[in-house]
């Protein structure tokens, strides 16, 4: 019987008409799966399902995934990521979990390093990630020695934040993308409306608690905080993750946005 599929235009184009015509009558896609997002079982007979499609440089691969928790799309993904991604996950420790990445525009050789921890706010748990860059970011193209990491991202509409008991606006345009259980990007609007970009990547995917995943999942929102080099350092827990966030509020050095989760 025909699959509940949901086949973007994107997709489609990628794949190509006769491809996705197979999977929308069901000749060449599963019935059963597991969510590239939340990892939990799904079924494309009794529930509306997204085709997604992981494009690298030599490499893609289409998956599925609820289509609650993301919608159909293509995904471009660095190949070595890509590779990543395929591989089975394994469980994690209840702990803040740690990745670099290269952010879109760089000075000095920085990295920015993302921490991924649950953060309390008015009684609910909330997924988070925690930016905090390697080494002090200039503005590209300038000369100047200042840190403006935090001006440049309230340019972008990231909100500064004084107390952590709040709970960060949404950032249109920008999302977290979380692809076979791992994370991998946070993205950024494309130029002119085109394909998002990333302003975050993985070197290698990061690998989030099952607490944090279904969080995610449960709100669909990820909440993003970013801090000046030195603010936020690597805490090996997620109380002191927190205190270390209200202290850098505290000292104005804290922005922050609510991103949906995988969305575009």
């Amino acid at each position: 019987m025909p699959r509940m599929l949901d086949v973007s235009e994107d997709v489609r184009a990628e794949i190509g008409d006769e491809e996705a015509d197979r999977l929308l009558s069901g000749e060449n896609s599963p019935g059963s799966y597991d969510c590239t997002s939340c990892r939990t079982p799904g079924d494309s007979e009794q529930e509306r399902t997204s085709t997604v499609l992981f494009v690298g440089e030599e490499t893609a691969v289409l998956a599925f995934a609820h289509a609650t928790c993301i919608p159909s799309q293509v995904v471009q993904v660095a190949e070595d990521q890509l590779q990543g991604a395929v591989r089975s996950i394994t469980g994690g420790e209840p702990r803040p979990q740690r990745a670099q990445g290269a952010p879109a525009a760089s000075s000095n050789q920085a990295v920015l390093g993302v921490t991924s921890g649950l953060v309390l706010i008015e009684g609910d748990l909330h997924p988070a990630l925690v930016v905090e860059p390697t080494a002090p970011i200039v503005r590209p193209g300038s000369d100047a020695t200042t840190d403006e990491f935090l001006p440049l991202l309230i340019e972008q509409g990231f909100q500064p934040l004084g107390d952590l008991n709040q709970v960060p606006a949404p950032l249109p345009g920008w999302s977290v993308l979380l692809a076979m259980g791992q994370l991998h990007a946070v993205l950024q609007p494309g130029t002119g409306g085109g394909t998002p970009t990333a302003w975050w990547q993985a070197h290698q995917p990061l690998q989030v608690t099952e607490g944090w995943r279904t969080a995610a999942n449960k709100s669909h929102t990820v909440l993003v905080f970013a801090a000046p080099v030195g603010s936020i350092g690597q805490q090996p827990r997620e109380d002191l993750l927190r205190d270390a966030l209200e202290k850098a509020a505290a000292n104005g050095r804290l922005v922050a946005a609510a991103m949906p989760l995988a969305g575009t």
